[in-house]
C-alpha cells in the first residue's frame, strides 16, 4: 500500500515538475531575443554571402543579370533555334477558317469565342459566307443572368448542406461568385434555351470588352444576397420564402446586368450578302429558332462530347467526374468529363480534323508558350541556359495538377494538322480569341508533345468516338471538390 501512495505521489510531482519546466521554457522564449535561440533553416549571414560569391563567381550570371534587368525575361529565353524550325504549314487543314480573327480583349470568355468560333465555319461554308461572327455578347449575357441565379442556389444548397461560410466549399463560392470563364456543358446549356444571333445583332458593349467592373458590382451584389439567403435558411424558412427572395435578388441582378450589356431582342432580321453579292434575309426569328432551323443542322451542340486527360493516380481513367457546385444554369446539364488517357485525346482530334470538323479545347496556354510568337513548344524557352534551372518541365502532368503548378486556363480551336510519313501527328494549328497581333494572324502551333503535357479537354462529334468510350457518360459520375483543377477554365477572368 505504501508503495502505491509513494508511486501516486511520484507520478504527481513529474506533472508538476513538467507543467513548471513547460512554463519556464515559455517565459524564456517570451523575453529571450530571438537571435538568442538556435533555429535550424535560418537564412543567416553566412548562408546568404555563400549564395552572392557563388552567384558573382559564375561571370554567365552577370551576362544574364545585365539582359534581364532590362528586357522580357521569356523574350530572353526563347530559343532562336525552335523559331527557325517553326513553319505553320499542316498536311491536313478544315475546308474554310473563320473570318475575322476574333477578340476577346480583357474579359474571360475565351470559351464562348472558342466555341461560337467553331459552330461558325460550317455555317460560313453553308451560306457562302465573306466573314461573319456569332455575338459572343449574347452569350456572355445569358451566362451572367443564368449564374447569378445559378450560384444562389447554389448558395441555399450548400447552407442546407450545413457547410460553414467559412468551410472550402462555401468560400470558394463567395471567393468569385460570377467569373467569366466557362466549360463546355455550360455552352450546351445556354445554346440550348436561349439559341445564338448575328453579332450585329447584338454587338459588343464596354462591359462585355472588359468585364472587370461590372463583375466588381455583381459580385459585392451576390455577397450580400447569399448572406441574406444563408440567414434565411439558418431560420428554417420554407423553399418558397427561399425562392422569392432569390427571384426578388435576381431582379436587382437583371437590372445591372442589362444596363452593362445592353439586353437582346426577342426577334431579330438577319439581312445579308454571299460571297457572291446576293442578298438573303432570314426572320423576323428568335435566337432559339435561328439556332433550331439555321445552325443547329450544321452544329448541333448535342453531338458533342467532352473528353478530358486527368492522370492523377486518384482519378481513374475510364470513369465519368463532376465537379461540386460547378455549372451556370438551374436545370441545366451538369459538367460531366469523361477521364481517358491522353493519347486517345490525340488521335481522336486529329481524327476530326482530317474529317473536316475543327475541335473545341482547353489548357494551360501559359506553360512553355511563346504568347506573341504564338508556338506552344517545350523547348521554346530556354531556361537552363539563362537561369542555370529548369522549369515547367521537372514534374509530371499529374504532379502539376496536384501541386497546383497547372490547370485549365484558356480554351481555344484546332483547324489544322500535321501527320507525317509514319502515321505521327507531329503539331497543330489553334485558332485563338487574342486578335491579330499574335501568333500568325491570330494563330498558334502546338507541337504533338506539349499538346500531351498541357492539353487537358478536347470536344468532339460522337461519330469519332469508340463506343465503349461513349459508354463511360452513362456511368453516375464521381463528384470532385469544388476546387479541383479540372474546374478552373469556369473560374477565370481574363486571358
Amino acid at each position: 500500500m505504501f508503495r502505491k501512495v509513494l508511486l501516486h505521489i511520484i507520478r504527481m510531482a513529474s506533472g508538476v515538475l513538467k507543467h513548471i519546466i513547460y512554463n519556464s521554457s515559455k517565459m524564456v522564449h517570451s523575453h529571450t531575443a530571438i537571435k538568442d535561440i538556435p533555429q535550424i533553416g535560418v537564412l543567416n549571414k553566412e548562408l546568404l554571402e555563400k549564395f552572392k560569391k557563388s552567384f558573382y563567381a559564375d561571370e554567365k550570371n552577370i551576362l544574364a543579370q545585365n539582359v534581364c534587368s532590362r528586357t522580357d525575361i521569356f523574350d530572353v529565353c526563347l530559343s532562336r533555334k525552335v523559331l527557325e524550325e517553326t513553319q505553320h504549314v499542316f498536311n491536313h487543314k478544315i475546308e474554310a477558317e473563320g473570318k475575322p480573327v476574333t477578340h476577346q480583349k480583357s474579359s474571360g470568355r475565351c470559351w464562348l469565342f472558342a466555341a461560337l468560333n467553331a459552330i461558325r465555319l460550317p455555317f460560313i461554308k453553308h451560306f457562302n459566307l465573306e466573314d461573319f461572327e456569332f455575338s459572343q455578347g449574347y452569350l456572355f449575357y445569358w451566362d451572367k443572368i443564368e449564374r447569378s441565379n445559378y450560384f444562389l442556389h447554389a448558395i441555399v444548397e450548400t447552407a442546407k448542406r450545413n457547410e460553414a461560410v467559412d468551410g472550402r466549399t462555401v468560400a470558394w463560392l463567395l471567393n468569385d461568385p460570377i467569373p467569366d470563364g466557362g466549360q463546355w456543358d455550360m455552352i450546351v446549356n445556354l445554346v440550348r434555351k436561349h439559341g445564338v444571333m448575328p453579332k450585329k445583332h447584338f454587338p459588343e458593349s464596354f462591359s462585355c470588352e472588359s468585364s472587370m467592373r461590372m463583375n466588381l458590382i455583381l459580385k459585392s451584389k451576390l455577397r450580400e444576397c447569399a448572406k441574406a439567403l444563408r440567414d434565411l435558411v439558418t431560420k428554417g424558412a420554407s423553399d418558397a420564402d427561399i425562392n422569392s427572395l432569390i427571384q426578388e435578388q435576381m431582379s436587382d441582378i437583371y437590372r445591372v446586368v442589362g444596363i452593362c450589356l445592353g439586353i437582346p431582342d426577342d426577334t431579330f432580321t438577319w439581312a445579308y450578302y454571299d460571297k457572291n453579292k446576293t442578298y438573303h434575309s432570314i426572320g423576323p426569328i428568335t435566337p432559339k429558332e435561328f439556332y433550331e432551323k439555321h445552325v443547329k443542322p450544321l452544329f448541333n451542340v448535342d453531338d458533342k462530347v467532352c473528353l478530358v486527360t486527368d492522370p492523377r493516380p486518384t482519378n481513374e481513367y475510364g470513369k465519368s467526374y463532376t465537379v461540386d457546385c460547378l455549372g451556370n444554369m438551374v436545370g441545366g446539364r451538369l459538367c460531366i468529363y469523361n477521364n481517358q488517357p491522353v493519347e486517345l485525346l490525340l488521335e481522336l482530334t486529329a481524327k476530326s480534323i482530317k474529317e473536316g470538323e475543327a475541335v473545341w479545347f482547353g489548357c494551360d496556354v501559359s506553360k512553355r508558350s511563346a504568347s506573341k510568337q504564338g508556338i506552344q513548344d517545350l523547348n521554346v524557352h530556354n531556361f537552363p541556359l539563362v537561369f542555370g534551372v529548369d522549369i515547367q518541365k521537372t514534374l509530371s502532368k499529374a504532379d502539376r495538377l496536384i501541386y497546383g503548378e497547372s490547370a485549365m486556363s484558356h480554351a481555344m480551336v484546332f483547324t489544322a494538322v500535321n501527320i507525317n510519313d509514319n502515321g505521327e501527328v507531329t503539331k497543330f494549328r489553334v485558332e485563338n480569341s487574342w486578335g491579330e497581333d499574335r501568333g500568325e494572324k491570330g494563330y498558334l502551333l502546338m507541337t504533338t508533345d506539349w499538346f500531351k503535357e498541357f492539353t487537358f479537354e478536347v470536344v468532339i462529334d460522337k461519330k469519332f468516338v469508340p463506343e465503349e468510350v461513349l459508354k463511360v457518360f452513362d456511368l453516375v459520375p464521381i463528384t470532385l471538390p469544388a476546387w479541383d483543377p479540372m474546374g478552373t477554365l469556369a473560374k477565370c477572368q481574363c486571358c
